[in-house]
Parts: C-alpha cells; sequence; structure tokens
C-alpha cells in the first residue's frame, strides 16, 4: 500500500513550521521517501501570539484556535500551489503546543482540525496526544513509533527540539522520554539579544561554564524520576527561568553552562543503556542537530557512535513521523505505545476530520 501525506510539525521554540509532502509505503515493513519540503517562519505577531498564548483567557484560545488553524490551512494550500501536489490521501498535523500538564489529565495542541480539512478540502487527522492522556498516558513522546518502524537501524534515536527526547528498545519494548529542555530555554536568551538562536553555538562556546547554575540544574528532582516522563512550558516558566534569571549570567557563560548540562544530561541516559562492547549508533536530528558546540559536547561524552545526517532529514524527521502517525491513524493500527506513554493499553490515536 502507498499514502501521499502532508505532514505539518510546529515545534515548541517558534521556530516555524515544517512541511513535509511524504511518500509513504508499506511492503513487509514502512519506508518512506521526502518528496517536497518547506518551512514558513512565523511573522513576529504569530510568535507574539503563541508565546502569549500560555496565558490567555478561554475565550481568546478558542478564538486562537480557529485563527492558527485558518493560518495552518492556507499556508498548506500555498504549499499545494507552489509545489503543483495532485495525489494527497490528507494532512497529518501535530499543531502547536499551549497546555501540556499529563498529571492533570490535560494536554492542548491548537490548530483546529475542522477548521484546516475546510480550508484545504482534504481530510486532516491531528490531535495526536488527547487519548492517550484519557487513557492515562504521558501524551509524549509520539515520535517513537516512527523511530520503530523508519529508523530501526539506529539502537538510539535523539530529538533535539524544544526538549531533547529520545527513543531505544529495551527487553524488546519501545522506550522514549524527554530528557531535558534544549532550543525553548537557549532561544529565549538568545531573542533578548535579538537572535533567534546561538548559530553552531559559537556564543556558547566563548564562555565559561558556572558551577553552581551547572550543579543546580543537574539537581533537578525531574532527573530522577521514573519514566515515562514528558516536560511541557509550564515547567520552564515554573522552574527553569527562575532557576537561570537568579544567577544573573552573561550570555555566553549562560550558553555555555546550559549546553554543557544538555550534554551530560543526555550521556547519563545513552551511557547506561548502551551496549559498550557493541558498535551502537545514536541519530540526532532536531535544531539542536546544528548546534556544533553542542554536538561535540555530546560526542564527548556518549559512549556510542554519534550520527548527524543530511539537512532534510534533521529539519523534516518529525513531520515524516507524523505523516506516520496519521497513516496508522488511518489503518486503525497501533501508533501511541504504552510502553513509552504511560497509557493503560497500546492504541490508534488521533481524531480525524473529514471534508
Amino acid at each position: 500500500m502507498i499514502w501521499h501525506v502532508i505532514g505539518v510539525m510546529s515545534g515548541t521554540s517558534l521556530d516555524g513550521i515544517d512541511l513535509a509532502y511524504i511518500k509513504i509505503e508499506k511492503k513487509k515493513s514502512y519506508t518512506f521517501k521526502i518528496l517536497e519540503t518547506n518551512t514558513v517562519n512565523y511573522s513576529e505577531k504569530w510568535k507574539k501570539s503563541l508565546f502569549e498564548a500560555f496565558n490567555y483567557s478561554g475565550e481568546k484560545l478558542t478564538k486562537l484556535d480557529v485563527d492558527y488553524g485558518n493560518f495552518l490551512g492556507k499556508i498548506i494550500n500555498d504549499f499545494i500551489q507552489e509545489k503543483g501536489l495532485k495525489n494527497i490521501d490528507f494532512i497529518a498535523s501535530h499543531g502547536h503546543t499551549i497546555f501540556h500538564q499529563p498529571h492533570l489529565n490535560y494536554t492542548l495542541q491548537i490548530g483546529s482540525g475542522t477548521v484546516i480539512s475546510a480550508v484545504t478540502n482534504i481530510k486532516t487527522i491531528c490531535d495526536f496526544r488527547v487519548q492517550d492522556i484519557a487513557l492515562g498516558g504521558q501524551g509524549a513522546p509520539l515520535v517513537p513509533i516512527g523511530d520503530r518502524y523508519l529508523f530501526s537501524e539506529y539502537e538510539f534515536c535523539l530529538n533535539l527540539g524544544g526538549f531533547s527526547n529520545i527513543s531505544f528498545e529495551k527487553e524488546n519494548q519501545r522506550l522514549a522520554f524527554d530528557i531535558c529542555p534544549v532550543n525553548i530555554v537557549m532561544n529565549y536568551y538568545t531573542r533578548k539579544i535579538g537572535l533567534e538562536y546561538d548559530d553552531k553555538g559559537q556564543i556558547a562556546s566563548k564562555g565559561i561554564l558556572n558551577k553552581e547554575l551547572f550543579k543546580e540544574l543537574n539537581n533537578l528532582p525531574f532527573y530522577t524520576e521514573d519514566q515515562p516522563k514528558s516536560l511541557g512550558y509550564e515547567y520552564i516558566v515554573e522552574t527553569i527561568f527562575p532557576m537561570i534569571d537568579k544567577y544573573k549570567l552573561g550570555l555566553e557563560d549562560f550558553l555555555r553552562t546550559f549546553v554543557e548540562h544538555v550534554a551530560i544530561q543526555i550521556a547519563n541516559i545513552v551511557n547506561v543503556n548502551c551496549n559498550k562492547m557493541s558498535n551502537e549508533k545514536i541519530l540526532i536530528t532536531g535544531g539542536g542537530a546544528f548546534n556544533d558546540f553542542l554536538i561535540d559536547r555530546i560526542k564527548h561524552l556518549v559512549k556510542v557512535e554519534v550520527i548527524v545526517p543530511d539537512k532534510e532529514t534533521i529539519d523534516f524527521k518529525e513531520a515524516v513521523v507524523f505523516a506516520l502517525l496519521g497513516v496508522l491513524k488511518d489503518q486503525n493500527e497501533i501508533n501511541c505505545l504504552k510502553s513509552v506513554t504511560g497509557a493503560r493499553k497500546d492504541h490508534s490515536s488521533g481524531v480525524v476530520f473529514n471534508v
């Protein structure tokens, strides 16, 4: 069987919307081919709205959900027109996460699927997290099913996005969880000086590690909690930003310290779970894969071979995986694993909006 899907992904770090037109084929196993891609950067107005939405009233947030759905629908239509796409089975959209509080039984990704399907006149599958939380899970991470089916040649799959998350097989189960914040924190501070991000980690590489902040970050209780576990923006606002701000560090020293924190937390997980006698590989994708300094620190600390793939795979892996999640939902096959999220059962998650 063959599907042609548009995968749509918006990350928590507000670095834009990734669109990928993907061919997914199922024979003995699933394979994919990226046919067309585009990344749409947010305007300052959209960045402000999405950043502030955490504090919106219910009415204002409801309107934003519809407005953002319209916005997604229009950029998808532009993508279809610009690339001359003809054969589209459906759209699979992650939406943009505003709230994620699994311990309180709720999560919210805006970008109304009803509106997207109406604007594009194409079947749309979205809201992939809600059912999992209703079943007692974390609603995250969702990418591991794609790691299992599409990237099985790597023992570990690591995403460096707003948060870092990892996925791997252990005792015939897929395990996955958030490790620590990454770009959602670092980009917040670089934006204060007018930079969207620390290009290649050049600023961090010039800084001096602050041992006190480094120790306090590494002692956060989250790192000793059992899996499954996931992180949300609320945790950053309530815990991480206040901790960092009290040190009043210059940007170079803060970034140097935070990069080391990220690298050590990743290494702690990888080194405990790797088979040190074999030649294991870790695939690193997400925006943080372009941070050369961070990658160098990870390479220095982990006991496995680090693989940073081509730019297209780095940029669009999550859009590819959400396309697969859509395919699995469309076939009513399992796309959410209880071993990953902690839900009561494996299940087929997502909501289908037919035109």
